[in-house]
């Protein structure tokens, strides 16, 4: 692929052309019950599948993270693919994930992209950039955000997800905001409730049609229902899926642009 690619020439021309899509930003307000209401409203930045290497410019994730240092959000939220290719593909990624610093931290899980190369070369990298990775863990926000944890959890299919390791730390947290690769990850909650979560991985097909309909998902048999969007899930939360940001496979992107995902909890 790599080959195939010109070692990013085709994605740079892809990128000045116009073709990885233009980044956006996508707001959402998610409304807490009258309990757990928070000191003030939550500015929640998320970003996923970048998919630094071959099939990305980095010019998109220039754009990324000017978009970010535009919202101020409170956190900043990673959720996987963070390359196609070798680890070390990551690194175009890493300085401008060290420069930019939300109060309450950058936090991270891993996708199936991160997986199939050196993800502890990825979490290494990350955490020497001011992430935490989160990998079937929970972390509480600093005050005043400290009855809110962070729960992440393992790709669904290439990792090894375990629900009860991701929620044990969030225990004693009136609002879980869950963290995931793959919308898939829902299927091994057993029952564990979260107030918002968020996921990757589809692209939104990253090839779709005007209206939005993607030509080719993922795997994953709730890569199609939850393609892309915000949906209520029966007896939990409300699952926020993006797009992403980079390519996978191909530098190019139609009706599925690239976004930034900017979630207001209160």
């Amino acid at each position: 692929m790599n080959l195939v690619l010109m070692g990013g020439v085709v994605s740079a021309l892809s990128y000045r052309c116009g073709l990885h899509g233009r980044l956006g930003v996508t707001r959402h307000a998610i409304a807490l019950p009258a309990g757990k209401r928070l000191p003030r409203p939550l500015k929640i930045a998320f970003a996923s599948d970048f998919h630094a290497g071959p099939p990305t410019h980095p010019g998109i994730f220039h754009d990324l993270f000017a978009a970010v240092a535009t919202e101020q959000p409170d956190v900043l939220l990673l959720g996987g693919d963070y390359v196609s290719g070798p680890s070390a593909n990551v690194a175009v990624m890493c300085p401008p994930l060290a420069a930019c610093q939300p109060p309450l931290g950058k936090f991270a899980v891993l996708g199936n992209h991160d997986l199939s190369t050196d993800d502890a070369d990825i979490c290494r990298r990350f955490e020497a950039a001011g992430v935490q990775m989160l990998v079937n863990r929970a972390l509480a926000l600093p005050a005043p955000f400290d009855n809110v944890a962070i729960c992440g959890l393992d790709d669904p299919w290439t990792g090894e997800p375990d629900a009860a390791a991701a929620f044990a730390g969030a225990a004693d947290a009136a609002v879980r905001v869950l963290l995931m690769h793959a919308p898939d990850g829902l299927l091994s909650l057993e029952g564990r409730q979260y107030d918002v979560a968020f996921a990757g991985h589809t692209h939104g097909g990253q090839i779709a049609l005007r209206d939005g309909t993607p030509l080719v998902l993922p795997a994953g048999p709730l890569s199609r229902p939850f393609h892309y969007g915000r949906f209520p899930v029966r007896g939990n939360g409300e699952l926020i899926v993006s797009r992403g940001v980079g390519c996978s496979r191909i530098p190019v992107r139609i009706n599925a642009d690239p976004e930034l995902v900017i979630c207001t909890v209160q």
